[in-house]
This record gives structure tokens, C-alpha cells and sequence, in this order.
């Protein structure tokens, strides 16, 4: 009988030993989840931003992954007032150009940081034709229309609506860009969704209906400096762009409606090349454009998945990566920064202190057949993604 007590007694013990390290592999693991869980965590918060002029309440959203990225996005024009990427050192950043108050982005700009629309871009004259009926656009760079209008998207307020999920978070955009506004036909309804994952990639996805028959083409227009130092200029930036053909423009910059190699041109970007290097060549696409501000056709073979722009500055060691699946992109080199603007810290923003890469169709599409269209139709979808991917280069 003691023989037997014994025998239970230690197999209470084996089991209670058995139980209570099971406890402690669970615990161990449920910590080691919540630790994934927290590196793998994107946030994103919500504050108040300003009120426009028309008392619309402004709201600022900031998303942060766990590398050191951080993008703040305000619902006036959706635009991105603070990128904050880290530099090759580990110090977080920011690298786009933009302003301190909400009544600035409200005065005349050069669209910093702006979700643009209906239109990116020039359409010539502001006119353009829709199955026999001529449209008059609102005009707002003489005498052509530009980037929608003196009342784009990016002078509008967007609805907003958030989303966490895990190692990603989203910030989705909306807004009814009613019948004729602007000059535009149609009711057009738009949806922009910023996502920010745990890689340090931020991807803007546009998508658009319309009741009637129209012409869209959107894009955003942040203004980088990969320095981070914006008193200092984008000329000492490498950039390349997967294209072999330029949309070269006449001296209102719209479109001839050629095609033309950049090769043995200051417009090749194929291989890595300085911005300064050929900025300053005589070369009468340079002169007309006042620097670099032309769109170039994009190679994109696998559109999404091929990149096709890299800019890298070299101090910093900061390298940005786009894919898109549109056709081209507008390469601006800040030529109309003139020390007018004022920076968040002092001082203004001088002469090319800031390049855009916008992804788009080419300019004044709807007055040439012979490029891509930008025509949507009713019971279409419009849906592109531009995908904007940071590291660095030690």
C-alpha cells in the first residue's frame, strides 16, 4: 500500500512538473507573439488640424512603422506635410517640402504635397473635346488649365476614413467632384488610399466612377529633398528613370505630340546620373522648361513590379524607388521655387530645393489620339497604384 501511495505521489509530482512547464513554454511564447506583434505594429493617429477660411474642420493623420518612417497626410487636398525617413546614420528625417500652417497651404502654392485632379498636368488652352462637345476649363497657368484648375483636388477637403492592420495602416480619402466643376463633366467620384507598411513603403492607390464621360488623370505632387536639409538644393541627387522616350513641349510646356529618344540628350536619365550635370546644357527643351519639367514615356514591362525611378543622395545615403503602372512621369526640378515661400523653421525655399516625380498619363492626352487615353466612361473603374519604397545605401 505505501509502495502504491508512493508511486501516486510521484506521478502528481511529474504531472504538476509537466503542467508548470507548459505554463511556462505558453507564457514564453505569448510574450515572444507580443513582441512580433509590437515590431510588426503600423500606427496611426488622428488630431486636429486647422479650419479652412470656410470654417471646415481639417484633420492631420500621422502613420509610423516600427524603422523610423513616419507620414503625416492632412484632409485639405490630401496632402502629405511630413515625411520623416531615416538617413544611413538611423536619424529619422523629413524629406519633403511643406509648411507649418493650414492658412499657408490655403494661399496661392506650387501644390506641395497635393493629391492632384481631375487633370495632372497641362490640357492646352483648357479645352478639350468629348464625343463632339467641347469642354472650356478653368484656366490657372495662361493660358492653359493645370493640375484641375485654380480649384483642384488640392484645394479641397477630403472625407477620411482610417485602417490598422497589423504591420500596415491605411488612410482612405474620398470625395465627389460634382458635374461640371472645375469645367469637368460628370460626377466623379474619388477614392485615394495612402498605405504605409513596415518595410518604409508608402503606396498612394487612386480610384475613380463617373456618371458620364470625362477625362481623369491624378497624381500626387510631394516635393522631395533626400538631404533633409532644405536649405540645400536637389542638384547633388542622383536620379535614374527607366525611359527611353521624352514627351518634348513647346513654349507654353504642351506636349508637340512627338515622341523623342533621350539618347545623347541631357534627358537621359537610363543609367544613374547627377541632376546638376546637365541641368545648366543648352538644349532647347531645357531652356523652354526652365530646368528639367517634362514627362518622360516609362519602359515598364512588368507595370507595378518594375521600378522606374530611383533617386539616391549620396551624403545622406537615403534612396527612394518608385513602380507605377502608369505610363509616364513628371520630372520637376523645382526650377519656380524663388525664396518666396517661407520653411516650417525659418528662412524661405530657394531655387530648386525640392524635385517631384509625379506618375500620370502625359500631358494634354485628350487633345492627342495618338497617346494613351484618359477617357472614363461611365460603368468603368479608374484604379492605378505609384508605390514610393525607402532605405539606404551605406
Amino acid at each position: 500500500m505505501n509502495v502504491l501511495k508512493r508511486s501516486l505521489f510521484i506521478l502528481s509530482m511529474l504531472g504538476i512538473a509537466i503542467v508548470s512547464v507548459q505554463c511556462k513554454g505558453d507564457k514564453k511564447a505569448d510574450t515572444e507573439k507580443t513582441e512580433a506583434d509590437a515590431k510588426a505594429l503600423v500606427t496611426i493617429d488622428k488630431s486636429e488640424y486647422g479650419t479652412t477660411a470656410k470654417g471646415e474642420k481639417v484633420e492631420s493623420y500621422k502613420l509610423k512603422n516600427q524603422n523610423g518612417m513616419e507620414v503625416d497626410i492632412i484632409t485639405f487636398g490630401g496632402r502629405i506635410t511630413d515625411l520623416k525617413v531615416p538617413n544611413k546614420a538611423g536619424v529619422s528625417e523629413n524629406v519633403v517640402i511643406g509648411f507649418s500652417s493650414l492658412a499657408q497651404y490655403e494661399k496661392e502654392n506650387p501644390f506641395f504635397g497635393a493629391l492632384i485632379g481631375r487633370y495632372g498636368n497641362r490640357i492646352a488652352k483648357g479645352k478639350f473635346s468629348l464625343d463632339g462637345k467641347e469642354y472650356q476649363l478653368a484656366l490657372n497657368n495662361a493660358p492653359n488649365a493645370l493640375h484641375g484648375g485654380p480649384q483642384g483636388f488640392f484645394n479641397v477637403v477630403w472625407k477620411a476614413d482610417e485602417v490598422k492592420s497589423g504591420d500596415t495602416a491605411f488612410l482612405k480619402l474620398s470625395y465627389v467632384s460634382k458635374d461640371m466643376e472645375e469645367g469637368y463633366p460628370g460626377n466623379l467620384k474619388v477614392f485615394v488610399t495612402y498605405t504605409l507598411t513596415n518595410d518604409n513603403q508608402l503606396e498612394v492607390l487612386y480610384e475613380a466612377t463617373t456618371d458620364k464621360k470625362t477625362v481623369v488623370n491624378l497624381t500626387q505632387h510631394s516635393y522631395f529633398n533626400l538631404s533633409g536639409d532644405f536649405t540645400k538644393t536637389i542638384l547633388d541627387h542622383e536620379v535614374t528613370l527607366n525611359a527611353d522616350k521624352l514627351v518634348p513641349v513647346d513654349a507654353d510646356l504642351i506636349p508637340t505630340g512627338k515622341l523623342e529618344d533621350v539618347a545623347g540628350t541631357p534627358f537621359d536619365f537610363r543609367t544613374p546620373k547627377l541632376i546638376g550635370k546637365d541641368i545648366n546644357a543648352k538644349n532647347d527643351q531645357l531652356e523652354k522648361g526652365k530646368g528639367y519639367d517634362h514627362c518622360w514615356v516609362l519602359n515598364n514591362p512588368e507595370k507595378g513590379k518594375t521600378i522606374i525611378a530611383k533617386v539616391y543622395h549620396a551624403a545622406s545615403g537615403r534612396v527612394m524607388e518608385m513602380t507605377t503602372d502608369e505610363p509616364g512621369i513628371q520630372f520637376y526640378s523645382g526650377n519656380f521655387l524663388d525664396g518666396t515661400l517661407p520653411m516650417p523653421n525659418g528662412g524661405t525655399f530657394a531655387h530648386r530645393t525640392g524635385l517631384c516625380l509625379e506618375t500620370e498619363h502625359y500631358p494634354d492626352s485628350p487633345n492627342h489620339k495618338n497617346f494613351p487615353t484618359t477617357v472614363l466612361n461611365p460603368g468603368e473603374n479608374y484604379k492605378t497604384k505609384t508605390t514610393f519604397k525607402f532605405s539606404v545605401k551605406k
